[in-house]
Order: structure tokens, then C-alpha cells, then sequence
């Protein structure tokens, strides 16, 4: 299963693989989420409302099965990495980050993470010592980016 950050749909809708471009992307997105493998924790929903392009919003807003409540195995865990890791949450950030339970849903599912951060090694002049690669190599949990995904489920375009 693979636990999906909110980067992951910035980067590819709003960024680098727009739908009209790539419509074959979003067809596979949509057999992993039909065959409950990709998931996302409510709060990636949120962050998506809140900042997301109004195509990236009204996507989302279309894969209700995509998005999942945070299970209180999952609340748990993700409250211990927020207090484990405080540093993982953006300061600046004007909305609750779902950094700490995307970690926790692949975590608690034996899955994988899917995030387009980076380290705070690869980063200049960080302030954050943490982002979400950093805590799943300390905890242990797989952590790849969106051509990982792509690589991992033998997608060719």
C-alpha cells in the first residue's frame, strides 16, 4: 500500500504531468485506488483544498476512496512522530500538516511512502532538520518519490 503526501499530486497536476497532457497517469492512479492500494490520509484532502489548483481540487474532490480517516491506530502513531519529530511540521505552514500521519498510515500498514521531499541533507539553508524522507529512514519505512511509484508498478508512457 502506498501512503500518498500531498507533494506527490502538486507535482504531478499542477507542475510537471498535467491531466491533458498524461491521461494515462491518471488512469493508473485510478486502478491503484480501485484496487485499495494507494491511499491518503483526510488531511492530504485538506491540504489539496487549501492550496491545490482548482483541477487538482476537483480531482481529488472525485476520488473519495482515494482519501481515508485517520484510524485512531493511525492518529496515534502520528502524534508520536509530530512529538518525536517537531520540527517535521512547517513553521510557516497556515494549516495543519499531514506530514506526520502520511508517515503513520504507511506505518501502521506495513506500506510505503510516496513523497516528492527531499532530505534536509539535499536542502541549502534549512532551517527544518526534518522532512518526510529523513523520518521514515529513521523509522525505517520506505520512502519513494513519484518516479519510485512509477518504477515500483512497471508503469511505461
Amino acid at each position: 500500500m502506498y501512503s500518498i503526501d500531498t507533494s506527490v499530486f502538486m507535482d504531478w497536476q499542477a507542475r510537471y504531468y498535467p491531466l491533458d497532457l498524461f491521461p494515462s497517469l491518471e488512469t493508473r492512479f485510478d486502478e491503484l485506488i480501485a484496487a485499495g492500494n494507494c491511499r491518503a490520509v483526510q488531511l492530504v484532502k485538506e491540504e489539496i483544498d487549501a492550496v491545490g489548483t482548482p483541477g487538482l481540487r476537483t480531482w481529488a474532490k472525485n476520488r473519495a476512496a482515494l482519501f481515508v480517516p485517520i484510524a485512531p491506530d493511525v492518529q496515534a502513531a502520528g502524534a508520536t512522530i509530530e512529538a518525536s519529530y517537531p520540527d517535521l511540521m512547517d513553521p510557516k505552514g497556515l494549516h495543519e500538516s499531514a506530514d506526520a500521519y502520511v508517515i503513520a498510515l504507511a506505518q501502521i500498514n506495513s506500506g510505503t511512502v510516496v513523497s516528492q521531499e527531499t532530505s534536509a541533507a539535499e536542502k541549502r539553508n534549512t532551517k527544518r532538520t526534518h522532512f518526510i524522507p529523513d523520518v521514515c529512514r529513521d523509522l525505517g519505512i520506505p520512502c519513494i518519490n513519484l518516479f519510485g511509484l512509477m518504477r515500483s508498478e512497471g508503469w511505461k508512457f
